[in-house]
């Protein structure tokens, strides 16, 4: 695949990495800009040496030599992406997938595949990757605990701990480290979509798994859905096997995007944390606002409790745009109990710190001043029904 071309001299610092990695070998070929494979399949003259490759695969997971040999097996334009992530994220390798959850339910099938169907997790985590273990979908059971009873929680058949810090859409933080050790053996996946390896690396940390929903800021611009899990190459071989087997690939065209909002990474997410730090400290400030949540790491997301009707400010915003998702250079404001974790049991949801009047926002790169603006004609909404929110109720609704 095209990404076995980069090659590593020396170190080099995030922001350079995330301009060149996945890219070291385009000069030697002419290139400038990475190019865009959109082949489903490849022709191969050499039938024994295509075979002995899908042996190869077949029994490790790892990607073979050679001219690629179809699409479900791998890409070169998805390879270049897979490794500038790693290299961001400082693991051996990473998989890419055709949306978060499917690289989530990857991991889940890997380990269910070694009769470790046993997971432990820690609220919140996103709403549709509550669901997908609290369901047992695909025949996990679940274990919810808080950090300090990871250890306690863990079993003979515990294949998995589960974490996202900063969380979705608390903003809760766990000591990374502490749980890495409190897990032992048990690998510890942390889905690090909300900081990015721009505001933490996990795997320094000691997790063996990091998890992003590539849609929000590794694409950045609202434009490409995907998912991606850096890793060491030996679960990245599993997990090649299980896309291959199961088909949730990434499309090259996605692949390219997202390569290329690599790049910006850095640049991006610090300046948008910028403005959300702001906001942040407008909103406390705020009569209004009953409670902020905003990380000691930073970051571009912020979320906040109001005394008034969360609806009002959703249906007030004009600048802002009411959206589920996150990670744009555009702001986007949403309301967790109706859309993202509507999915979540009410009283799980709450007991998680999931209010009904929270607010989630995803602050973008727009001037702060006008990011301010908007918000506050928006909360001097007149309130109409605010005693009465809407998601007092419990029915289920999809999360997205």
């Amino acid at each position: 695949m095209g990404a076995h071309a980069d090659v590593r001299t020396a170190p080099r610092a995030l922001a350079t990495e995330a301009v060149h990695a996945g890219r070291d070998d385009l000069a030697r070929q002419g290139l400038h800009a990475p190019p865009i494979d959109l082949s489903t399949t490849y022709p191969s003259y050499d039938s024994r040496g295509e075979a002995a490759r899908i042996d190869a695969f077949a029994a490790t997971g790892t990607e073979p030599d050679g001219p690629p040999v179809y699409g479900r097996l791998g890409n070169p334009t998805v390879a270049r992406f897979e490794t500038a992530l790693a290299r961001l994220e400082g693991t051996e390798a990473a998989v890419a997938f055709a949306s978060g959850m499917a690289a989530l339910s990857a991991v889940l099938l890997v380990r269910a595949s070694m009769g470790l169907r046993h997971v432990v997790a820690v609220r919140p985590l996103y709403g549709c990757s509550d669901h997908l273990l609290t369901a047992g979908l695909l025949g996990s059971e679940v274990t919810w605990t808080d950090p300090a009873g990871i250890a306690e929680a863990l079993r003979p058949d515990t294949g998995l701990v589960i974490v996202e810090s900063p969380a979705n859409p608390t903003l809760a933080e766990v000591d990374l480290r502490a749980v890495a050790h409190a897990c032992g053996s048990v690998p510890l996946l942390v889905d690090n979509t909300f900081a990015t390896p721009v505001l933490q690396r996990p795997a320094e940390q000691g997790a063996r798994l990091v998890l992003h929903s590539a849609t929000k800021y590794l694409g950045g611009h609202g434009d490409v859905l995907a998912g991606v899990l850096a890793c060491d190459e030996e679960f990245a071989g599993r997990l090649r096997q299980v896309r291959f087997a199961t088909g949730g690939v990434l499309h090259p065209l996605a692949g390219y995007l997202l390569l290329r909002g690599l790049s910006t990474l850095p640049v991006r997410v610090r300046a948008a944390s910028a403005n959300a730090a702001e906001l942040a400290r407008r909103l406390a400030a705020d009569p209004r606002v009953a409670h902020v949540h905003y990380p000691r790491i930073g970051g571009a997301m912020v979320s906040f409790e109001i005394h008034g009707d969360p609806h009002e400010v959703i249906a007030g915003v004009r600048l802002i745009t009411p959206a589920v998702s996150l990670g744009s250079v555009d702001t986007l404001i949403q309301h967790p109990a109706s859309i993202s974790h509507r999915i979540v049991d009410a009283d799980d949801r709450r007991g998680a710190g999931v209010s009904d009047r929270l607010l989630r926002m995803s602050v973008g790169l727009e001037d702060v001043e006008d990011l301010w603006s908007d918000l506050d004609q928006a909360l001097k909404r007149p309130d109409r029904g605010a005693g009465n929110c809407a998601t007092s109720r419990n029915e289920p609704a999809p999360a997205v």
